[in-house]
């Protein structure tokens, strides 16, 4: 497959983004923001004209699984655990290789939608075969984009009582054996950041639970997990354990602030304080929780409570369109409906969200906002349609879908006049679409 280079530009020169509406002028040298508002020009500098533009920090994906871009469109009319039980005979055939295919396709959509990190949640690993994550890692270098690369696990098959059949699911040993040699090979602290990231509450044993999390203390990284996405995901802990999914992982050292969880839909109102007194992230995908009818993530509690929340689109198997943009609009939508009232979330809430709240989750304080210091990730929107909008921030969140039109990761361009220019992307759609139709074929 034929690649475009990135854009090449000197990292010590100072490239200044000049004339955006909002908000204003930003300058970045070094991999690192210098200034934002009214920049002065110098001498050398690499100017980008940014009229009828709107500047934002680069966008956080704080859950995803790209290979379900392989998938899309199955068990259309099912809840979660139905969609599970569709899907998981169709991804025991998918290989490194096609893993690698939707990491490319996947990472360039949410690149060309702003997004310059995304947290990949990887639990399905046929035979074991953990060069999968070294295929994710591979698409991610190669697009310029950071990953939060998730080793992700099931060890509770459907013959001890799990939902995930008994070809899916790998024995405690290997999986911790398999993080760490991941995290050796991987884990850069920057750009590739391994995180350890048992599956869910009713695909895992607490035996995987308690020992990830000692894991990941030893090595120093940071936990995931699904949990409280649905009623029967609850149901399923009562009957199991006798307790709630958040009791189950509190009492396993899971509440912690080096933890961020995914969906956290069914909390009552004393586990959200306890989630809030921990600081405990939470990862809200509205869209994927619509689509399976699991319900709305207590957004506006969380964030009272001081959870970090961020957005997540969740894999392409249950939110097709696999762009973070669109999900802004959908958190603000999905808050107000929740809450009642339109003055509970703000336009400028969901693009917290979306940047801060979702740097929070992954434990990064060098990325999320237009700070002098920050890492260089910034994103261009073209905004001429936008000229007759009172406040952009709003015109952005609530106006039409757009896709970037300048992304850099880094002070490095990844996207050009809305080009992603680390693959040629029609040849990649075409890859894949070959890989996906070979898995229905041998899936049945």
């Amino acid at each position: 497959m034929a690649l475009r280079c990135l854009a090449m530009t000197d990292q010590n020169q100072r490239t200044v983004l000049r004339g955006a509406r909002w908000p204003g002028d930003v300058a970045f040298a070094g991999g690192r923001i210098v200034a934002v508002g009214e920049v002065a020009a110098i001498d050398g500098d690499h100017v980008v004209r940014c009229d009828d533009t709107i500047v934002t920090p680069g966008l956080v994906n704080t859950h995803h699984h790209l290979y379900q871009w392989l998938t899309r469109g199955y068990a259309a009319g099912s809840d979660l655990f139905g969609w599970l039980t569709t899907l998981y005979p169709v991804w025991k055939h998918i290989t490194a290789d096609d893993v690698r295919s939707a990491a490319l396709v996947g990472l360039s959509e949410l690149l060309r939608s702003g997004c310059t990190t995304a947290a990949d949640h990887h639990y399905v690993v046929p035979s074991s075969d953990d060069s999968v994550f070294d295929a994710l890692a591979d698409a991610a270098r190669t697009l310029g984009m950071r990953l939060h690369l998730s080793r992700g696990s099931m060890d509770l098959g459907e013959s001890d009582g799990g939902l995930p059949p008994d070809n899916l699911v790998e024995d405690i040993d290997t999986i911790l054996t398999s993080t760490q040699e991941v995290a050796s090979r991987l884990h850069d602290g920057e750009q590739i950041v391994v995180v350890v990231a048992p599956c869910s509450p009713f695909s895992v044993t607490l035996e995987l639970l308690e020992r990830s999390a000692e894991l990941a203390r030893d090595l120093g990284l940071r936990l995931h997990t699904h949990l409280a996405e649905t009623v029967d995901e609850e149901r399923d802990a009562l009957d199991r354990y006798g307790k709630r999914p958040v009791d189950v992982l509190d009492e396993l050292g899971w509440i912690a602030d080096d933890v961020w969880v995914a969906h956290g839909i069914h909390f009552d109102d004393a586990e959200i304080a306890r989630l809030g007194a921990a600081r405990t992230g939470v990862a809200h995908c509205p869209s994927s929780n619509g689509r399976l009818a699991a319900g709305a993530c207590r957004v506006i509690d969380l964030r009272a409570a001081g959870s970090p929340v961020g957005l997540g689109v969740d894999g392409v198997a249950s939110n097709e369109v696999g762009a973070l943009f669109p999900e802004l609009r959908q958190a603000l939508y999905t808050a107000r409906l929740r809450a009642g009232s339109a003055a509970a979330f703000l336009p400028a809430d969901a693009l917290e969200i979306a940047t801060a709240g979702g740097a929070a989750c992954l434990g990064r304080g060098d990325i999320g906002k237009l700070e002098p210091g920050l890492r260089a990730d910034v994103v261009v929107w073209p905004a001429g349609d936008l000229a007759d909008i009172a406040d952009p921030v709003t015109g952005l969140v609530l106006g039409p879908d757009r896709r970037a039109r300048d992304v850099f990761v880094g002070g490095r361009q990844v996207v050009a006049g809305g080009q992603v220019l680390g693959a040629d992307l029609p040849a990649a759609r075409r890859d894949l679409a070959v890989r996906a139709r070979r898995l229905r074929d041998v899936s049945g």
